[in-house]
């Protein structure tokens, strides 16, 4: 009788293998599960808690006021601003119609951006913040609490005018920026016959108006003029100097050709 050979069921060192990493990885698969199951209520939690952060963090580091990006120079000439109500325009009428025949050679808002001024811009009898801010044309602030006194006062603003006779001489004129009262007007005790001939000389140049030159400033760039000033520039070229302080508070100063009325210069003060 023939037998037939008999199967061999040893099982292969490569199939045990195989098996072997089979289960480990079902092994693995199951305990995964399992901690994601046991840490779906941690993880839940946690989200709720930085869902309820992110609510209350922009809170405590907005600035309700809007006043933490301003410079200590912006915030000045905001405060300062606040209180003014008569305008640069204004204020050169009134100057120039406190001198016969005179001319207007300089006019600043007293306390803006002056670096010799120790105590820096008048402090009005307000909050910085109260009231409504004024448009940067100038315009005037309705319901400000701000505000000096209407009768004018030591800390009342202040603009401070030069005005030239044909022959030079210069007077000293100063106007309540609140008001328009004129405070005092005077001739230029200081001044020297040389300085009479030289700001003779330069009136008879500028064909350009102080007014002219400020309206082609804030052409350029829209805000409040608080200065302007007859000077001559680096290049010897007759200009007025004219500061126009914009939405944001900062300080542009332009050179106004005098007597072509083009601008020659801008400068912008990021303080």
């Amino acid at each position: 009788m023939r037998f037939e050979p008999r199967r061999n069921k040893t099982v292969s060192p490569r199939a045990r293998r195989l098996r072997l990493a089979g289960g480990v990885l079902c092994a693995a698969a199951l305990a995964a599960t399992l901690v994601t199951g046991c840490g779906q209520d941690s993880g839940d939690e946690t989200a709720a808690a930085t869902s309820e952060a992110a609510k209350v963090l922009p809170k405590q580091t907005t600035s309700p006021s809007g006043t933490a990006q301003l410079t200590e120079d912006q915030a000045k000439r905001k405060e300062l601003l606040s209180t003014v109500k008569v305008t640069f325009d204004k204020a050169a009428t009134t100057a120039v119609g406190e001198v016969s025949g005179g001319k207007l050679t300089d006019l600043d808002l007293e306390g803006l951006d002056d670096e010799d001024d120790a105590t820096g811009s008048p402090s009005p009898t307000g909050s910085p913040t109260g009231g409504t801010s004024p448009s940067p044309t100038g315009s005037e602030s309705p319901g400000g609490t701000g505000s000096p006194s209407p009768s004018g006062s030591a800390g009342s603003p202040k603009w401070v005018a030069e005005v030239a006779e044909e022959d030079g001489t210069a007077h000293n004129v100063t106007i309540d920026a609140v008001t328009g009262k004129v405070l005092d007007s005077s001739p230029d005790a200081d001044q020297s016959d040389a300085d009479k001939q030289e700001l003779a000389d330069q009136i008879s140049k500028a064909t350009q108006t102080p007014q002219q030159a400020a309206k082609v400033a804030t052409d350029k760039k829209p805000g409040t003029v608080t200065s302007a000033g007859l000077d001559e520039n680096d290049s010897n070229v007759l200009v007025w100097q004219i500061d126009v302080v914009s939405k944001d508070w900062k300080k542009t100063t332009f050179d106004v050709d005098a007597a072509k009325g083009t601008i020659t210069d801008e400068q912008v003060d990021n303080d």
